[in-house]
């Protein structure tokens, strides 16, 4: 068995390409292995940022034999008197073996000849030189690029190739590259130790660049980075703010990791911590220093007690070159702060208020007229939601602040510079200026959350604003006819229904949003008579939207598939389901946490059992009383008063659901599973199918009671 290196060495690869190219690589050698039958024990591809690194260990030096077999004719057909007919030999002819090889069997319909032909396995090298610039050209990203006068595409263009079957070297083309790559066994080195490397094998290629100052494995890399910043952690008191993309995007700049420690001078320390983390995390790749145990307001002004004026750098140069890394990085960041301490004394020359009507021209997007109409359609979806949910005037007041106040900061030098202070900045200029800190928090937080799992904001007025935000951005895309589509969001208003599903399940708000997306949809035709939508279609597209995303968060939740189709699925009343978003998210945990205890299992036996007879009813599915359906005195049984009594008993509870209601309607539909199930199998069960039609459709409109009330909390009949 063989061990097979390739070895794509490049210009500097974007950081962001590396995760990608190990993924589709290691997904598009496998297969071409699989279907070709060529064995091996392990892939492995790995990149660094100037190379992408597949080795492929216990290989076989060929694919395996492909056997056939072929039915022929009947073996009467096939030879007389023991010799080949012209059936026999033209069927061998037809798959290139000598009639003599046939073979007879037998089979359920007699005795037939059969053909078996063999496909010798081709050598692995003839396979592989057919692969290999497949498998490269295969290799997607965003902005490919061509060099030279070549067609060829690549994220940037290829300098050399490595390509080894241990210590032999595996020949291969790939067209339209300008200059033409030599494939051999020569690769480079570290920049800065020399200009070529001799890999001597494919075994041996790990190791050799290990000596030549690259650690080509990714996964060895980001341990060494996140070992480095620990170390220092431990070492100094501090808090190292490495986050997990930014320690990948560390891991896929460098080939050999170099901690360095550099400083600024403490009076740039007079400017948020926002600031000053985002100039060294996002645009300088540095990791602030926190200091340690502080917990920080996150509307504080500057940062004197909160970071220490000093930053690691992973470094890609080598140890005796440390003073010169520091000083030209400390160079580089002191001028970006400068700059972002410029930014904000111009910035407060202006005031907030003022900046609102800067809006004004900036378009939001084509047809949606500019910032500012778009943060008065925040201000009205505000008032809407807020009174809706019926928050109290100061509450409303300052939430309808909050709204006003919300982009104001997207014409501010800062955020035009580091538009990821958007939000952050804004809050900070507002309390400079004396305003309150529930408003300079909700103005903060409004963006919350980002994803899933972001946290959300703090206070009913940031949660409000960020509800009406995200809605006006789905009424705004939608009533201009633009969907999300495959993964083209590029909106993210899956995102902005996600926001408002999570927002409402974890406040435990009421919001029916049926009446929120019927409202405003009023509002937008008055707003846009230009835009061709149909008020009522569009809603019903957006209802359908929010059902998806219902469905989707669940799925995310680890809810069993079959709950969220019973409570959400196809069948379920969209309508119905939007009323109250938030008692889909309780009666799935409810559901879940019943099948976790094993009671749900009791109670679907018997309601499955009752719905499928209840089909037969032509009873609404709204009626939950038995009084006036049910005849108590065509009762023949116990065991039918005993039912009519549990209906009874939980009809208050199937009336307007809410928390406690929908967990006692569930214990109580347990707690009578027995008395339920005794109706079809116990002593004194009756026959629901009865000849006698009044007694059968009394004992119908008891199971239709049973199964109205069940449907409070799910469809039964959805369970697996």
């Amino acid at each position: 068995m063989s061990t097979y290196l390739l070895e794509i060495g490049t210009e500097e690869l974007p950081a962001d390409l590396a995760e990608s190219v190990i993924s589709q690589l290691e997904l598009n050698v496998n297969n071409d292995l699989n279907s070709s039958q060529i064995k091996f024990s392990q892939i492995s591809v790995t990149t660094t940022p100037r190379r992408i690194a597949l080795t492929i260990e216990g290989l076989a030096p060929c694919s395996e034999d492909n056997i056939s077999e072929r039915k022929g004719p009947p073996a009467s057909q096939a030879f007389n008197d023991g010799k080949p007919t012209k059936a026999a030999i033209g069927f061998a002819k037809r798959y290139k073996i000598s009639p003599e090889k046939l073979e007879i069997r037998e089979t359920p319909k007699g005795s037939f000849v059969f053909a078996k032909s063999i496909e010798k396995g081709k050598p692995v090298e003839s396979l592989l030189s057919e692969y290999l610039p497949r498998w490269i050209s295969k290799i997607q990203g965003r902005r490919f690029m061509r060099w030279g006068k070549g067609d060829f595409r690549f994220s940037r263009p290829i300098r050399w190739i490595v390509s080894l079957i241990d210590s032999e070297i595996l020949s291969f083309k790939i067209s339209g590259c300008d200059p033409e790559i030599q494939i051999g066994n020569i690769s480079r080195p570290h920049r800065l130790h020399g200009s070529k490397l001799e890999i001597k094998n494919a075994e041996t290629y790990y190791d050799q660049l290990q000596d030549v100052g690259v650690i080509a494995d990714r996964n060895s890399r980001l341990s060494n980075i996140n070992d480095l910043v620990s170390n220092h952690e431990l070492n100094n008191k501090v808090k190292p703010d490495l986050t997990k993309h930014l320690l990948n995007e560390l891991t896929d700049l460098v080939e050999s990791p170099l901690l360095v420690i550099g400083g600024f001078d403490e009076s740039f320390l007079e400017l948020p911590p926002e600031v000053l983390s985002t100039v060294m995390k996002v645009h300088q790749r540095y990791i602030p220093l926190y200091k340690a145990n502080v917990e920080f307001d996150p509307l504080s002004l500057n940062s004197k007690d909160i970071l220490r004026p000093s930053f690691l750098c992973i470094s890609n140069g080598l140890s005796s070159a440390k003073e010169n890394i520091i000083l030209g990085n400390e160079k580089v960041l002191k001028a970006r702060f400068s700059d972002a301490s410029f930014f904000i004394k111009s910035d407060f020359l202006i005031s907030s208020s003022k900046r609102i009507d800067k809006l004004k021209d900036v378009t939001f997007a084509e047809g949606l007229g500019s910032l500012y109409e778009r943060v008065i359609r925040i201000e009205w979806l505000t008032k809407l939601v807020t009174s809706k949910l019926q928050f109290n005037k100061e509450d409303i007041e300052k939430s309808i602040k909050v709204a006003h106040f919300s982009k104001h900061d997207l014409v501010s030098n800062m955020v035009d510079e580091f538009p990821e202070l958007q939000g952050i900045i804004g809050s900070k200029y507002l309390l400079h200026e004396g305003e309150s800190r529930d408003v300079c928090l909700g103005v903060l937080e409004h963006y919350k959350p980002k994803a899933t799992t972001d946290s959300l904001p703090s206070n009913n007025i940031g949660n409000a604003v960020s509800l009406a935000e995200r809605f006006e951005l789905l009424f705004s895309i939608y009533s201009k006819g633009e969907r999300p589509s495959g993964s083209s969001d590029p909106y993210a208003l899956r995102r902005a229904a996600n926001g408002i599903l999570l927002i409402l399940w974890n406040k435990d708000w009421q919001l029916n949003l049926n009446e929120i997306i019927n409202d405003s949809l009023i509002y937008w035709r008055q707003l846009f008579p230009s835009l061709s939508f149909e008020t009522s279609t569009l809603a019903h597209e957006l209802m359908e939207f929010f059902r998806q995303r219902i469905i989707s968060l669940l799925e995310e939740k680890g809810i069993d598939f079959d709950i969220i189709q019973a409570i959400a699925g196809n069948t379920t009343s969209t309508l119905e389901l939007l009323e109250d978003p938030t008692d889909v998210d309780f009666r799935s945990s409810l559901l879940m946490e019943m099948r976790r205890n094993n009671t749900l299992s009791l109670l679907q036996a018997v309601v499955t059992r009752a719905s499928k007879l209840a089909a037969k009813s032509d009873i609404s599915k709204d009626v939950i009383d038995p009084l006036g359906i049910v005849d108590k005195t065509l009762f023949e049984k116990a065991c039918e008063s005993d039912m009519f009594n549990i209906l009874e008993k939980l009809k208050p509870l199937a009336i307007n659901g809410n928390r406690i209601k929908y967990k006692l309607l569930a214990d109580g539909l347990v707690s009578s599973a027995e008395t339920l199930a005794n109706f079809f199998d116990g002593e004194s069960s009756v026959m629901v199918m009865t000849d006698d039609i009044e007694l059968r459709n009394n004992r119908l409109n008891l199971l239709t009671i049973l199964t109205n009330q069940s449907l409070k909390l799910a469809d039964f009949s959805k369970l697996s």
